[in-house]
């Protein structure tokens, strides 16, 4: 979102990012010119596509996120094509799209619209099912996904079997990391000691210690 656009992280991640030109990596930005505080003029006002080219990466834009579901796969098609540099996929959006009185608003913003709202909303874009209904051809559509997704599924467990057996630490590292999400075992005593008698150290090597312990 655009407050993420505005995070220190996301400046330093992206650029060297693009600095190791990661063709894998695609980021998505939803692009509706809201922060929690309200329109993103109040604070933030560069120019963030060419930021991102300066960065290194391939930008893309959707200019109707609320709608056309067609530029978004073709945008994401051409992102998989560029495998040497990371794609940023600008895609143009209306916060609270529909809702009559929140919309492009930062009171759509991390919070409910309402009851009285979310009625007003359903009869301005022509939703004609009560709260919590979902229409049986949506059913439809996730159950004709679901047999897609447990082939890919079956897929990808017999891709990972292989590299297992043929990289099997580095199987093992992304298991416990990835997967487990768990910390090496003697994390604890691999941590950097002092006392206050030993010399002066740099806080950044410290903190470098530390992460190399829990890596």
């Amino acid at each position: 979102g655009d407050g993420c656009m505005q995070e220190g992280i996301s400046h330093e991640s992206c650029a060297y990012a693009g600095h190791l030109g990661l063709g894998k990596l695609i980021a998505f930005w939803d692009d509706n010119g809201i922060t929690i505080d309200g329109h993103t003029e109040l604070s933030f006002t560069e120019d963030v596509c060419k930021r991102y080219e300066a960065y290194g990466w391939q930008v893309l834009s959707v200019e109707d996120g609320n709608n056309d579901v067609d530029a978004i796969r073709k945008a994401i098609k051409e992102a998989k094509a560029c495998t040497d540099k990371p794609t940023l996929i600008r895609v143009k959006t209306v916060i609270g799209y529909g809702s009559p009185n929140k919309a492009d608003s930062h009171d759509a913003h991390g919070a409910p619209l309402g009851a009285d709202e979310a009625t007003a909303t359903r009869e301005n874009l022509g939703w004609k099912y009560g709260e919590f209904e979902v229409p049986s051809s949506v059913y439809d559509v996730f159950k004709a996904h679901a047999s897609e997704g447990a082939k890919k599924q079956e897929a990808w467990n017999k891709l990972w079997a292989e590299y297992q057996e043929k990289e099997p630490e580095l199987a093992k590292q992304f298991q416990r990391s990835a997967v487990d999400k768990k910390l090496p075992e003697g994390w604890v005593d691999a941590l950097p000691k002092s006392t206050p008698e030993d010399a002066g150290k740099a806080t950044r090597l410290w903190s470098q210690d530390c992460l190399n312990a829990i890596a």
